[in-house]
C-alpha cells in the first residue's frame, strides 16, 4: 500500500511558465558563458547551485565558488522578477489530488531543486503550507505533509536524498510504499536511486517518448492522475 507521494514542484505540481529555465540560462549567460536549451534541460530538477556550476563548466567558464555564488544570487533575483510579472499557479487538478490522497491517509510531500528561501516564496504565493502531523486536509491551504529542498540534503537529484528525507519527515519506512513523481529525467533517476515507484508526468517540457526512454514504473498525464492510479476516486 502506498503511504507517501513525493512530487517535484516546478513543472510537476506548479506551472511557473518555464521561468526557471529562463532564469537558469540567463544567470549563466550574464557572466559571459554560453548555454544551450539542451544543456539547461539536462539539469532540470537538479539542485540549482549544482546546475549553475555544471552549466558554467560546460560553457568553458571558471566555476569558482565566488562566481557560482554570484550567479545563484542572480538566479534568485531573476525568479523573483519573473514570478512577480507572471505568477505561478497550481497545475490543473493538483490540489484536488493532494486532498484526495491525504483524505485516504496517504502523506504528500514536495521535493525541489530550489533552495528553501525560493521554495517558501513560491509556496506562499500559492497559499500552500504544511499541515500539523495527523491533520487531514480540512484547511484548504494545508495540502502538504512535508517540503524538502535541495539545500537541506547532501546532494540534489539524481541523488535519492530528498525522497528519503521526505520519508523521514513523514514517518514512512518502506521505500516500496512510496511514489515519487516528476517531469524530468533527473526526477525519474532520483526515484529509481531511492528504490521507490518512479512516475513521470507530462506537464513539463518532455513528452511521453522522452520520459519513457528512461527507467520508470508509470507515465501519467499529470499528478492529478495519481489518485486514479491508486484506485482512489476524486
Amino acid at each position: 500500500m502506498i503511504e507517501l507521494v513525493a512530487c517535484d514542484m516546478a513543472g510537476t505540481t506548479i506551472d511557473e511558465h518555464g521561468d526557471v529555465y529562463v532564469a537558469l540560462a540567463r544567470c549563466v549567460e550574464e557572466i559571459g558563458v554560453e548555454t544551450t536549451p539542451e544543456a539547461v534541460q539536462e539539469w532540470m530538477g537538479a539542485d540549482k547551485v549544482e546546475a549553475i556550476t555544471a552549466l558554467i563548466q560546460a560553457g568553458g567558464g571558471a566555476a569558482s565558488p565566488g562566481i557560482v555564488a554570484a550567479a545563484f544570487t542572480r538566479f534568485k533575483e531573476l525568479l523573483v522578477e519573473f514570478y512577480a510579472a507572471n505568477p505561478p499557479v497550481a497545475l490543473d487538478g493538483v490540489e484536488e489530488a493532494f486532498r484526495t490522497l491525504r483524505g485516504q491517509g496517504v502523506k504528500v510531500a514536495l521535493t525541489t531543486g530550489f533552495s528553501r528561501d525560493v521554495a517558501e516564496h513560491l509556496l506562499a504565493s500559492l497559499g500552500w503550507s504544511v499541515a500539523a502531523p495527523g491533520v487531514e486536509a480540512g484547511d484548504p491551504g494545508k495540502v502538504l505533509d512535508a517540503v524538502v529542498c535541495s539545500d537541506e540534503v547532501p546532494a540534489g537529484r539524481p541523488a535519492p536524498h530528498m525522497i528519503h528525507r521526505a520519508m523521514e519527515r513523514t514517518g514512512v519506512q518502506d521505500v516500496r510504499a512510496v511514489i515519487a513523481a516528476g517531469d524530468t529525467v533527473n526526477d525519474l533517476a532520483a526515484a529509481n536511486n531511492a528504490g521507490v515507484v518512479a512516475v513521470g508526468v507530462l506537464t513539463g517540457k518532455l513528452d511521453r517518448e522522452a520520459l519513457a526512454a528512461h527507467p520508470h514504473h508509470h507515465i501519467l498525464d499529470g499528478v492529478k492522475d495519481i489518485p486514479a492510479l491508486l484506485s482512489f476516486p476524486n
